[in-house]
């Protein structure tokens, strides 16, 4: 039971990997009915090391290695959800929820509304998404997209220790289906994180950074590479503030109007391709509510049209903290 000690032994900061741990072990610790499947998860404690030691602490029954069928294991979260227990299913990499979409969009998002609010689908989906790994198209890519689209569910993509660990607890206390996207790229990142039993707001977005020449908003590895983007900037005399909506359904509307009427300059983030990405939507948002507010027009910059390709060659795919920084100036100095 070492690995499990080491998950809870009191600390004041920890990266992104044990953060997710604790916060699974808090809440396996919490409720009962809190349970957990996916593939490797158990004795090894995961291809990425995220449910180190839970295994030996909770055992079998409630930490559940799986076999290798997404949609099997998704419709079987459903029905425990359904049925009073609280699961939590780890999808290996995000390219692989293309397989779970009917159980998550057609069955638990719709199984509240469907039943008159009678019954809900208390269900976590715990994904990693996004590049950095250097393994290729089938393995890296960002689609959180996808499930912003489905009513009924909710969508977090936390960037820091503490917001993985704080909204990763509210998720699996929430009454509702949740997607909960982890940023491989950032799993070894280290930050202070709540203390136990501490839950952070779903739906609440942060800024990061504050200033008031221009707004950025980014989601995921975007929102390090944006707050090294404004110090660059601020080498310059340029004041950037830097807002993460951390959950994208629903979204904190309100904290990113505000932020785009006091400066009147925004550039929008994200890790997956701009076309039809989540930034589409924000931009939308501010175009329709705060139009008169901007000085020049909404910018986004995303990954580029193309599959990953494996290896060194992804890294020219995503936006960095020089090609954000660039933007923000032509849009401040017009």
């Amino acid at each position: 039971m070492p690995e499990a000690t080491a998950a809870k032994r009191p600390t004041d900061t920890l990266n992104m990997r044990w953060a997710i741990t604790q916060a699974l072990d808090e809440e396996l610790e919490r409720d009962e009915r809190v349970c957990l499947l996916g593939q490797d998860i158990g004795r090894s404690g995961g291809v990425f090391g995220l449910t180190r030691g839970l295994w030996d602490r909770y055992g079998g029954e409630r930490v559940r290695d799986a076999p290798i069928s997404e949609e099997g294991l998704a419709n079987l979260a459903v029905g425990a959800a359904i049925n009073g227990m609280r699961p939590v299913l780890e999808i290996m990499f995000m390219d692989f929820m293309a397989l779970v979409v009917d159980a998550l969009a057609n069955q638990a998002a719709k199984t509240r509304y469907l039943s008159g609010g009678a019954i809900g689908v208390p269900l976590v989906v715990r994904t990693l998404g996004g590049a950095g790994f250097r393994i290729g198209a089938h393995h890296e890519q960002s689609l959180e997209a996808w499930f912003t689209h489905v009513p009924g569910l909710k969508v977090i993509q936390p960037s820091t220790p503490a917001d993985a660990k704080g909204l990763l607890k509210a998720a699996i206390r929430d009454e509702d289906p949740v997607v909960f996207v982890e940023t491989k790229s950032l799993l070894g990142d280290k930050g202070p994180i709540p203390a136990a039993g501490e839950v952070l707001p779903i739906g609440k977005a942060d800024v990061k950074r504050g200033g008031g020449d221009a707004t950025i908003v980014a989601t995921g590895r975007m929102v390090g590479e944006s707050l090294r983007a404004a110090e660059l900037l601020a080498r310059d005399g340029i004041s950037v503030e830097v807002v993460d909506p951390r959950t994208l359904l629903p979204l904190d509307t309100e904290t990113i109007l505000t932020s785009v009427a006091k400066t009147g300059n925004v550039v929008i983030v994200h890790e997956a391709p701009k076309l039809s990405g989540f930034g589409a939507e924000i931009a939308a948002t501010i175009a329709e509510e705060c139009l008169y507010e901007l000085d020049a027009p909404v910018r986004r910059l995303g990954g580029a049209w193309a599959p990953i390709p494996l290896g060194r060659a992804e890294q020219f795919l995503f936006p960095s903290a020089d090609s954000i920084a660039s933007t923000v100036r032509e849009l401040v100095e017009g």
